[in-house]
């Protein structure tokens, strides 16, 4: 049985199994992780903990869904609610991972994953190095298939999601497949108060909305909307949630309350926490906005603040919709472009062809206190909640570290350690991607260019990271750079982004004392 890492502090693995778990969870959000990659580390997991786990049979049937494979989904789903109803004292077999060599090494199952094409490089843009990806824990020696330490019973519930969402995450395939009554059943374990969650009981709310109107029960579905969204109306990571809420307004009649949510929410948008949740509130707004001119309200005008290139409009109703119609395809058909399946695009394709499934309701007054809603600050996030990148979770890091560093005006973080200065940069349209930009405090002179070029291709050939490269300021001294590039679209833990700096630092540190130890050149 592996044992934790020497020097690492106890639970470290248990943390590493817990981000590889998001870094297939990542796949899911966004075309630009391959499924290669991503059904390598999930098959990693499942060697670490047992096919029958519970984290690697949700993580299986979520994404057999998403690839639109219902039987190989309900298959994975019914493993998973075993896992998780199963007694305390029999979870450990029940998580007990393949003794069978030929079973670990058997094809995969999933039969859309089987035909999967190749990323087509210009349906789907290039990967980028992913970080919850690269706080794997390394493979096990001699490729022997078991556990890592403490992954037993314990361990698969820690690496496994919060458990009380899951009732949640269940309900919302079950109402996918077009079981509202079963999804609603699912849920009874948090409407009736059993689970400990500070997500719910508003999450579980929206999850059961459209199972409780396809059920007749649209006044409790107004009422749970108008409580739940109370809350997710500013909360930050409750983007994704906000499909189903406007969702709701479209085919429970209540088109005015639509076009509120949507003028609300429209400018969250621009920044959304995944490339599915942006396709899945553009679907749902675009359905908003059809129903409305269908209903008359098609001259209303709603408010499009700027974004990049695109100017600050305030949009007919009709306008908006097709604008958004747009979006919510194209993002469609870059899933399936990476996926080999059409099946995101048949998914919004139907949800822009519902229609009202029940007679609207009068909504619940609203509770003027809001007792609940969150303060328009939330609190800080933990160290194993991601976030968007921004350069207070950076200093953050930094802190965590004992770093010291200063803060220039454009807001690059520049610190110096030992032979390095290392200057950490946001690139990207939202900031998205972290740049660590490395500086060797030795100078080589000019006329040694050769030189300075075979060291760094030697570099890039024996190392990773960072990737090295020569600078010609022109002042007759060459400065030899290295630099590490990080997507972090899908968000960044603190602890994942602790681990991210230090290693810009470390593999920064090693390449300038490599280039400090050449013979013969300049101090910086």
């Amino acid at each position: 049985m592996a044992q934790e890492p020497a020097g690492g502090r106890p639970g470290d693995v248990t943390r590493l199994l817990r981000h590889q778990r998001q870094a297939v969870e990542a796949l899911l959000g966004t075309p630009r992780v391959g499924l290669d990659q991503a059904r390598f580390l999930l098959d990693d997991l499942a060697e670490r903990l047992g096919g029958a786990a519970e984290p690697v049979a949700e993580l299986r049937c979520r994404l057999a869904d998403h690839l639109g494979d219902e039987p190989t989904a309900r298959r994975e789903y019914a493993r998973w609610q075993a896992a998780a109803t199963a007694p305390r004292q029999g979870r450990a077999a029940a998580t007990a991972p393949r003794q069978d060599p030929a079973a670990a090494t058997a094809p995969r199952q999933d039969p859309a994953a089987a035909t999967a094409p190749r990323q087509d490089p210009a349906a789907v843009s290039a990967p980028r190095q992913e970080p919850a990806a690269r706080t794997a824990v390394p493979a096990q020696a001699s490729g022997a298939v078991g556990p890592a330490a403490g992954a037993d019973d314990r361990s698969a519930g820690a690496v496994a999601g919060c458990p009380g969402c899951a009732p949640a995450r269940r309900a919302e395939l079950l109402a996918g497949w077009g079981e509202p009554v079963e999804a609603l059943a699912a849920l009874r374990p948090v409407l009736d108060g059993e689970v400990d969650c500070t997500d719910q009981p508003e999450r579980a709310l929206v999850a059961g909305l459209l199972p409780w109107l396809r059920t007749g029960a649209a006044t409790r579905a107004a009422r749970a909307h108008l409580r739940a969204y109370r809350r997710h109306r500013r909360e930050r990571a409750a983007f994704p949630l906000l499909a189903t809420h406007l969702r709701f307004c479209a085919l429970g009649g209540h088109l005015e309350r639509g076009l509120a949510v949507l003028a609300e929410q429209l400018p969250r948008l621009d920044q959304p926490v995944d490339d599915l949740a942006a396709m899945e509130f553009a679907a749902a707004g675009s359905l908003v906005c059809a129903l409305a001119v269908e209903a008359g309200l098609g001259g209303r005008r709603i408010h499009r603040p700027g974004h990049g290139a695109r100017p600050a409009a305030d949009l007919e109703v009709a306008t908006l919709g097709g604008q958004l119609q747009a979006l919510a395809t194209a993002l469609a058909g870059s899933f399936d472009a990476r996926n080999g399946t059409g099946h995101q695009s048949g998914r919004i394709a139907s949800w822009l062809a519902d229609r009202p499934v029940a007679e609207p309701v009068p909504l619940p007054a609203e509770d003027e206190d809001e007792d609940g809603a969150p303060p328009d600050d939330p609190a800080e996030p933990g160290e194993e909640e991601p976030v968007p990148l921004s350069l207070a979770l950076l200093t953050r890091a930094l802190d965590a570290r004992g770093d010291g560093y200063a803060v220039e005006r454009d807001g690059t973080v520049v610190g110096r350690w030992g032979a390095a200065v290392i200057q950490f940069r946001r690139l990207g349209e939202r900031g998205e991607i972290l740049h660590a930009r490395v500086v060797a405090t030795r100078r080589v002179p000019a006329d040694r260019r050769a030189e300075a070029y075979a060291f760094c291709n030697a570099w890039n050939h024996d190392r990773l990271l960072p990737a090295a490269y020569v600078h010609d300021p022109g002042d007759g001294a060459l400065v030899l750079v290295g630099g590490v590039t990080t997507d972090l679209a899908q968000g960044v833990a603190l602890a994942q982004l602790v681990v991210l700096v230090t290693a810009a630092v470390s593999t920064g540190v090693a390449y300038a004392e490599a280039v400090a130890a050449l013979p013969g050149g300049d101090e910086g």
